[in-house]
C-alpha cells in the first residue's frame, strides 16, 4: 500500500462521502482523488521525477494534507516539515533530505523566502493559497493540467522521510516505507474499536502522529476533521457537531481538557477511541480521564522509527473483567502489537527475562528502512539485529510493557539508579500538580541529586517540603527529590513533550 492507496480505497467505498473537513470546507473522496491526479501531473510537468523528495510546510490544513496524496501518486517521497521549527532547522532538513520541491502555505512565505537562498537543490516552489514573486500559487501552477486518472510507480518502497525530534542534536531523516505504514495501519485496525464509518478529529500536528493515523481511517472511508490550531473549546464543539468517533491528543492537552469547564456538558457518546501517546501519561490523570471522558481511552507507544504501534492498550484493557479500573496496568504502555516483537536487552546484546529492566528493543515490519544517508546511525540503531528505542523498561509476566525512562534521563544518586518517570508518576498523584519534569543535577554528596520542577494547577499552592514528603511516602527517600522548583509552565517541544534538556540547562545556568 502506497499513501495514495488509502485514499483510493476510501474512494472505492464512496466517492461522494466526506473525506477532509476543515471549518466550512468539505472535500469528498472524489474531490481529493481528482486533486491528487492534478498535483501528480503538475509535479511531472515541472520535472519532478519518481523518487524525488517533495516537502510540505503548513500547519494543519485540508488542502496541504490533500497534496500528500498527489506526491505519492507521482511516485515521489513525502517529507513533512514541522511548521513550528525555526527556519534554520527547516532549511537544514530540506537540504539534508535532498528536497527538490516545496509546497507551502502562505503563512510561511517569510520563512521560505529566507531559506531558499540556502537551498540550491530546491528546484520547484509552490504556495498553496497565494501567488508570490518567487512562487506561483497552487492554482496557477496547475493551469492547463487536467484531473484525469494518473499514476506513476515509485522506484522503491520509501513513502516518506520524517525528521526525528532533534532533541539530542540535528534531526535525522527516518525512511518509512509503504510496508511500515501498512503494518501500522493494520495494527491500528486490529487493536482498536472501529464500528461503522469513523470520524477522526485531528487537532495534533498532521506532520506527526495525527497525520499517519488518518490512513487507517481513510481505508474505512471515514471522515477526517482537521483543526488548523489547538483550541479545546473548538475541539469539544467539533466532537459534538461531527459525532467524532476517534481522536488523538498528547497527555499535556488531555490534562488541560480534564480541567475544561465544557467537558462535562459536551455530548461525547459517539467516541469509540481516544488515543493518547507521544509522552508518558500519569496513571492518576489517566484514571481521571476514564471517569471524565469515558471508557474510551486508548494508549499507543511508538517512535518515528517505528511509528505509533510498538505497543498498544485498547479501551477495554484499561478495565478488569469485573469492570473495575485496572489500576496497575494504567502505568504500562500496553502490550506489543500482534505484528511486533518486543524485548529488553542489556548492553552486551543479551535479551532479558520478564521483569528485568533493560533497553526496549523491537523487531517488526513496523521498523524503518533506516536513516537517510546516515549508515552509521542506522547500524547503531539496529545493532544485535534489533531496533533500539533508547527507552529503558521491562515486560511483566502478562506481557505488558512498562517504560521506566529514557536511557539518557536515568539519574544515579548515591549509587542507586533512579528513573525520572517513576518519580514523575508519584508527583502526578498529587491533586495540585498539573505536570512535572524530573532531572538529575550534579551534587557533591550524592553524585547527582533528584530535582523536580512542577507546574501546578491554576490557583493551587504547594511548598517544597510537602512535595518531598508526598513522594517519600510513595516511593521512598532515595527516589524523593532533594530539590523542588515551581514554574508557571514547562518548556515543550513542537509536539508537546517536556524538554528536559532545557529544564536542565536553565537550572544549571541558575547555579553558576
Amino acid at each position: 500500500m502506497r499513501l495514495v492507496d488509502y485514499l483510493d480505497k476510501g474512494a472505492q467505498l464512496g466517492a461522494d462521502a466526506p473525506c477532509l473537513t476543515m471549518g466550512e470546507t468539505e472535500l469528498s473522496y472524489g474531490q481529493v482523488q481528482r486533486s491528487s491526479w492534478r498535483v501528480a501531473r503538475a509535479l511531472r510537468r515541472a520535472g519532478i521525477e519518481p523518487g524525488d523528495k517533495v516537502a510540505v510546510l503548513s500547519s494543519n490544513d485540508a488542502y496541504a494534507f490533500s497534496t500528500v496524496f498527489g506526491i505519492s501518486r507521482a511516485g515521489c517521497v513525502w517529507c513533512p516539515i514541522n511548521p513550528r521549527n525555526e527556519g534554520s532547522e527547516n532549511a537544514f532538513v530540506l537540504d539534508a533530505f535532498d528536497c527538490a520541491c516545496l509546497v507551502f502555505h502562505g503563512n510561511y512565505a517569510p520563512m521560505v523566502e529566507q531559506m531558499r537562498a540556502q537551498l540550491p537543490k530546491l528546484r520547484v516552489l509552490v504556495c498553496l493559497d497565494q501567488s508570490l514573486p518567487f512562487a506561483p500559487s497552487m492554482a496557477e501552477w496547475q493551469e492547463g493540467v487536467d484531473d484525469e486518472p494518473f499514476d506513476i510507480a515509485p522506484p522503491d518502497d520509501v513513502a516518506m522521510i520524517a525528521g526525528t525530534g532533534g532533541t539530542t542534536g540535528r534531526p535525522k531523516g527516518v525512511m518509512l516505507t509503504g510496508r511500515n505504514l501498512e503494518t501500522m495501519s493494520a495494527l491500528t485496525l486490529m487493536g482498536y474499536p472501529f464500528d461503522g464509518r469513523p470520524c477522526y478529529l485531528a487537532l495534533a500536528p498532521l506532520t506527526h502522529a495525527a497525520g499517519v493515523l488518518c490512513l487507517p481511517v481513510m481505508a474505512l472511508g471515514g471522515r477526517v476533521v482537521i483543526m488548523p490550531k489547538p483550541d479545546l473549546d473548538e475541539f469539544l464543539a467539533l466532537v459534538e457537531r461531527h459525532r467524532v468517533t476517534h481522536t488523538f491528543l498528547p497527555p499535556t492537552l488531555i490534562y488541560m481538557l480534564l480541567q475544561h469547564p465544557k467537558l462535562a456538558s459536551t455530548q461525547r457518546d459517539s467516541l469509540q477511541c481516544f488515543w493518547y501517546g507521544a509522552a508518558p501519561m500519569a496513571a492518576a490523570r489517566l484514571e481521571e480521564a476514564l471517569e471524565k471522558i469515558g471508557p474510551v481511552m486508548a494508549q499507543l507507544f511508538g517512535q518515528t522509527e517505528a511509528p505509533m504501534m510498538i505497543s498498544m492498550m485498547s479501551p477495554r484493557e484499561h478495565f478488569n473483567a469485573d469492570g473495575t479500573v485496572a489500576r496497575p496496568r494504567l502505568s504500562s504502555a500496553g502490550r506489543p502489537g500482534p505484528l511486533v516483537q518486543v524485548a529488553t536487552m542489556n548492553a552486551g546484546g543479551e535479551l532479558l527475562p520478564a521483569g528485568e529492566r533493560g533497553e526496549i528493543v523491537v523487531r517488526s515490519s513496523l521498523v524503518m528502512a533506516g536513516y537517510y544517508k546516515n549508515p552509521v546511525a542506522t547500524a547503531e540503531a539496529g545493532r544485535f539485529g534489533w531496533h533500539h528505542t533508547g527507552d529503558i523498561g521491562y515486560l511483566d509476566e502478562d506481557g505488558y510493557l512498562y517504560i521506566v525512562d529514557r536511557a539518557k534521563d536515568m539519574i544515579i544518586t548515591g549509587g542507586f539508579n533512579v528513573y525520572s518517570v517513576e518519580v514523575e508518576a508519584a508527583l502526578m498523584q498529587h491533586p495540585d500538580v498539573q505536570d512535572s519534569a524530573v532531572i538529575g543535577l550534579p551534587d557533591d554528596k550524592w553524585g547527582e541529586r533528584v530535582v523536580a520542577v512542577l507546574q501546578l494547577r491554576p490557583g493551587r499552592m504547594l511548598a517544597a517540603d510537602e512535595v518531598i514528603a508526598f513522594v517519600k511516602a510513595r516511593i521512598g527517600s532515595v527516589k524523593a527529590p532533594k530539590q523542588v522548583e515551581f514554574w508557571a509552565d514547562l518548556p515543550r517541544s513542537k509536539v508537546g513533550k517536556v524538554m528536559k534538556k532545557d529544564v536542565r540547562a536553565t537550572l544549571l545556568g541558575a547555579t553558576r
